[in-house]
């Protein structure tokens, strides 16, 4: 990912689709590409998207297609709840699959928040957009890493299960910051460039 330039300097007709997240440690992105890596030799010929390495990351809030001229307030209710949240440490850890029940269509890598701050850093974002005038999320938080969707095949089922018998060792994260994010889509892959990043109180 690089940075984009200021964000003073968009075009105000256009609309740029935008994410908040929690930007990943190279070497953590690297113990779950092997994860991705050990499925994949295991059953080649299961049908799913999978993340690339550098897009992985764990999503605070998404805003979809979003108006150039709003993206200042956006990153500004992005600093105020920043501001409010010490540094802490997470966890990732265990293999999930969504829905946990019927045709898997989401494989994803848990995330223990045994501080507490990162359900108060998603509580401080939503509060913050709110004032900001966005609509708050209406689905709880539960906090999760996604690695790949599936696609329909006979071979799904496999691939779920075999995700979760592989399991993922737990792994600590020290978040210090957290970035606003623009997701421009491609037959290629989405391409992720951070707008904005604001360190913790």
């Amino acid at each position: 990912m690089k940075d984009s330039a200021p964000i003073a300097n968009r075009q105000p007709s256009q609309a740029w689709r935008l994410f908040i997240s929690i930007e990943l440690p190279r070497e953590v992105g690297y113990k779950i590409k092997q994860h991705i890596n050990a499925l994949r030799r295991e059953l080649p010929d299961a049908r799913a998207s999978w993340m690339r390495e550098e897009n992985l990351h764990l999503t605070l809030k998404f805003f979809g297609d979003t108006a150039v001229e709003r993206v200042e307030a956006v990153s500004g209710a992005l600093k105020a709840s920043a501001d409010q949240i010490p540094p802490f440490e997470m966890e990732l850890g265990g293999c999930g699959v969504f829905p946990p029940r019927g045709k898997p269509s989401v494989l994803w890598i848990g995330i223990n928040d045994q501080s507490g701050n990162l359900q108060k850093l998603y509580e401080a974002l939503e509060d913050e957009c709110v004032k900001a005038g966005f609509d708050r999320e209406r689905r709880p938080f539960h906090p999760h890493l996604t690695i790949a969707r599936l696609r329909q095949s006979h071979d799904s089922r496999c691939l779920a299960d075999l995700h979760r018998q592989v399991g993922f060792a737990p792994v600590k994260v020290t978040v210090e910051d957290v970035c606003l994010i623009r997701s421009e889509l491609s037959p290629e892959g989405s391409r992720h460039t951070i707008i904005a990043r604001h360190r913790l109180k």
